[in-house]
């Protein structure tokens, strides 16, 4: 297959490099600048560039930019996306994402579903794209769920005379990616929801984002040689990128806002009992907590 990746940052030059090294398929890439083009050539990440001309040859386009920007880009190349071709998105929102790109999808014959790659490192850029980024990781996938899905849509066997041509085509391009991302090193492949997938990341990942940011602010944060390993754990994802995560923030408010407002009400319940020396209550707390976190385990 030939693949096409817009966007060269962390996931994009990591789906690269990982698919150059353990694939045998062509791998495309662009990106607004230029320059990260030509390095991602220099180290064998690309075996070239993609461009408008050659995004017409892509079975598979990765749109590995903002979600902003993954919507203006599959807008301006409806028309040049392969007929029958796949378009993942890789952005850490769906809702805002999905609905417009199904449509846009349907309109111009290729197929369009939603990803998220869940991995990642404390810096971003090409220079920190590894091409073992995934090893182990889950790769959501997010379908239309417009059409009719039964059973295994993993599964290409499924995909018969008797399912809808649109389905039939879905489940073999649902097919096809599983098996590319097991090849990459992916250790699952899970199906979901748009809004569940929005309601999990609330809490999975943007809410430890916001909490780490907020906690790396104490006034007496500082490099100590007396910073337990827990000072360490708690801030290391503070260091992020503020432009993305903002974006991302906003677009998946009203599940973030529900977590964020739940986790405030909990820790007043610890201030709570601090502040008026309550031991057995905090002893509760803290040992609810304890049990859930064994349970996760």
């Amino acid at each position: 297959m030939t693949i096409g990746i817009v966007g060269l940052g962390l996931i994009g030059g990591s789906l690269a490099k990982a698919i150059r090294k353990k694939t045998e398929h062509t791998v495309l890439g662009g990106d607004v600048q230029d320059a990260i083009v030509l390095r991602a050539q220099a180290f064998e990440a690309i075996h070239g560039e993609l461009t408008d001309e050659s995004l017409a040859e892509c079975d598979i386009v990765f749109l590995a930019v903002y979600p902003q920007d993954a919507m203006d880009y599959a807008i301006a190349h409806a028309e040049q996306f392969k007929k029958g071709g796949i378009v993942v998105d890789c952005c850490g929102v769906k809702s805002a994402v999905c609905p417009r790109l199904f449509a846009l999808a349907k309109a111009h014959s290729f197929i369009f579903v939603g990803g998220h790659p869940m991995a990642g490192i404390e810096y971003s850029g090409f220079l920190h794209a590894q091409s073992h980024l995934f090893e182990g990781a889950s790769m959501i996938l997010v379908p239309n769920g417009e059409q009719r899905l039964q059973g295994d849509i993993l599964d290409a066997d499924t995909a018969n005379n008797q399912a809808p041509e649109d389905t039939g085509a879905l489940i073999a391009a649902l097919h096809t990616l599983k098996q590319l991302f097991l090849s990459l090193g992916f250790s699952k492949v899970p199906v979901v929801t748009m809004e569940e997938h929005d309601r999990v990341i609330a809490y999975t990942s943007q809410l430890a984002h916001v909490v780490s940011s907020a906690y790396v602010k104490c006034p007496h944060a500082k490099k100590d040689s007396l910073a337990a390993g827990s000072f360490q754990d708690m801030t290391r994802v503070a260091q992020l990128n503020a432009d993305m995560w903002t974006q991302l923030f906003l677009l998946n408010r009203t599940p973030l806002l529900e977590e964020l407002d739940g986790l405030i009400s909990r820790l007043q319940s610890y201030a709570d009992a601090l502040r008026n020396g309550e031991a057995q209550i905090l002893w509760n707390l803290l040992e609810e907590g304890n049990r859930i976190k064994v349970a996760l385990t």
